[in-house]
């Protein structure tokens, strides 16, 4: 416990051991002892005896008077190292060089940590016995451990696995949430929340203004990203560059080359959608990258993979396309449009980009504009066009007085190769998809039927991703009263979500998510049909075993309630207003 002090030249208990063990009168030799160790203040002794009279043993005034010294001490570290004298850090390494024997005293270990903490570069021999020691490494303040972590990155590592672990599993769990709400979904916390996360704050502090541990963590990000594929570790990368700068860390964000593209597009994410001033902004940062600087495209790559970022891109694309209907204009002709297309096919390749170590965007297809296939807009996108122009037409006959409506019926055929857009071009299937969902949310069951067969084979099987399935089944909660219908339930389970639940434990979540929400909305016979068919298997997750389980709970207790009327009944009593013959003292009113 009192190691060191014999180093500094300061008695401890051995010596005091040592000295009763060879004296012949062991309370002189006590005085003796305390006189030479204790407070070196002559006032102070003649003070002491009224301390003994008042019952006061000298350990608690010892202590009291070191506790407070140390305190004075620790504040006058502080002082020292936020002043201006130009030999400040001298001083807190001499002050090192006689405390540091002493950093394993409990009552002593504070004061070192103050004044390790308020070095800017701890001498290395000292660093490496703070590294050695558990107990000493765990105690230090973060600012020693980044010391300790820019020159040891299997340590800083080791520290890093278990927070970004933990950041995807509270990104997939919520993708698994049981509260299905259009407006309360994965997408609906604004950015700066998402940055308040726990672990994003702490991956901030851990790496605070150090350049080099800002870049350890990408290091980590992207590799972890080319082995899982997972694109939550695109989020986390803007995440923690945006909390940067929150904090204004000019040190990293004045070097980290998308900072001011990101800023943009996190602007963009706050309102879901990019507005035709910024996206000027971002095409400026895109066309604005030189030769020799193209390893900037991977990061930009992996910031527009982002979930939230991807969400923004084809919220603002679907948009688009409804403003150029509007305006009888042709996707093609469209600036902004072909920047979003830029922006999507640039994040959707990020992977390949960054794996293959080849920065190149797309070539130039026309004078102004990148695109990776000239013909998702001379093809694909007219087709979507065709089907939202069917869309319009059936919802406005539909508001026609029944004389003037005609036989018109909702269309049941895509245009030709619309299906195969969605199977084979990355970018045409994300605004498939999400045009499944703009039409769940105008809740057109019409336009969602005739769209949900040609979801089941698309490219990489994006459809079945847990992301789409999360919006989906809460966008399906706007149409609960249609699953009463044998047709609208055989179109989303059997026409779409039952294809691969079987093989695909994550679809087999999702089934059961929608089905424990909407139990009570789905047609009696198709519940029982499907309650047999999502039963699950030996080899089903246990996670699928619980929904499972709560679903035939939820179901049960229904059986054994009795039904609630839909509606209170009327109390209309078939009574009709009578006039009242109108005199000079009687008002007209209706009885």
């Amino acid at each position: 416990m009192f190691a060191g002090l014999p180093e500094l030249g300061i008695s401890n208990g051995e010596d005091l051991k040592e000295t009763l063990t060879n004296c012949t009168e062991p309370l002189k030799a006590i005085d003796q002892f305390q006189t030479e160790n204790g407070i070196l203040l002559p006032t102070l002794q003649s003070a002491l005896p009224f301390l003994d009279l008042h019952g006061t043993p000298r350990l608690e005034f010892h202590q009291s008077v070191f506790d407070e010294l140390r305190d004075k001490l620790m504040e006058r570290v502080a002082t020292i190292a936020e002043g201006k004298d130009e030999d400040r850090y001298g001083k807190l390494k001499e002050l090192l060089e006689k405390s540091f024997p002493l950093v394993k005293m409990p009552s002593i270990q504070p004061v070192v940590m103050q004044v390790l903490k308020h070095l800017p570069k701890v001498p290395e021999k000292k660093l490496k016995l703070v590294m050695a020691d558990k107990e000493l490494y765990k105690v230090c303040a973060v600012e020693v451990k980044r010391q300790i972590w820019q020159e040891n990155q299997a340590l800083f590592g080791d520290e890093v696995s278990p927070l970004l672990k933990q950041y995807i599993v509270a990104k997939e769990a919520a993708l698994f949430s049981s509260d299905l709400s259009i407006l309360h979904n994965f997408f609906s916390p604004s950015p700066k929340a998402r940055r308040q996360g726990e672990v994003v704050l702490k991956l901030t502090q851990m790496i605070g203004k150090n350049v080099k541990l800002y870049d350890m963590v990408l290091q980590f990000l992207r590799t972890l990203f080319l082995r899982t594929r997972n694109v939550h570790y695109c989020t986390l990368r803007a995440e923690l560059l945006m909390s940067l700068h929150d904090l204004d860390i000019s040190e990293i964000c004045s070097v980290d080359s998308c900072h001011k593209f990101t800023w943009c597009l996190d602007a963009c994410i706050r309102e879901k959608f990019v507005d035709a001033k910024r996206a000027r902004e971002l095409q400026g940062f895109l066309d604005g990258v030189k030769k020799g600087q193209e390893k900037v495209l991977g990061d930009l790559s992996m910031i527009l993979c982002d979930p939230f970022s991807s969400n923004t891109l084809v919220l603002s694309t679907v948009r688009n396309l409804q403003e150029l209907l509007s305006q009888d204009a042709l996707p093609r002709d469209s600036p902004d449009l072909m920047l979003l297309l830029r922006m999507l096919s640039l994040g959707q390749g990020a992977w390949d980009m960054i794996d293959s170590q080849v920065f190149k965007e797309p070539r130039l297809v026309c004078s102004h504009f990148f695109l990776l296939e000239l013909e998702v807009v001379t093809r694909f996108l007219p087709a979507m066009l065709s089907v939202l122009v069917d869309d319009y037409t059936f919802t406005v006959e539909q508001k026609l007085p029944s004389e003037e409506k005609t036989s018109l019926s909702y269309p049941t055929a895509l245009p030709d190769n619309f299906n195969k857009y969605l199977q084979e071009n990355r970018v045409a299937c994300e605004m498939g998809l999400y045009y499944a969902l703009h039409i769940a949310k105008q809740r057109n069951k019409n336009a969602l039927q005739r769209l949900l067969p040609a979801l089941v084979e698309t490219y990489n099987d994006m459809a079945f991703g847990d992301i789409f399935l999360h919006l989906l089944t809460a966008h399906l909660t706007l149409l609960s009263d249609e699953f009463g219908t044998e047709e609208f339930c055989s179109a989303v389970f059997d026409g779409f979500l039952l294809n691969s639940f079987s093989s695909k434990d994550n679809v087999h979540r999702h089934n059961l998510r929608l089905l424990l929400h909407l139990h009570q909305k789905v047609l009696p016979s198709c519940v029982e049909t499907l309650v047999k068919t999502l039963e699950p298997s030996k080899q089903s997750s246990d996670q699928v075993k619980e929904l499972y389980t709560k679903l035939t709970e939820k179901l049960e207790a229904q059986k054994k309630s009795p039904p609630q009327p839909d509606e209170a009944p009327s109390l209309d009593l078939g009574l009709h207003p009578v006039k009242v013959p109108t005199t000079a003292s009687t008002p007209t009113t209706s009885l």
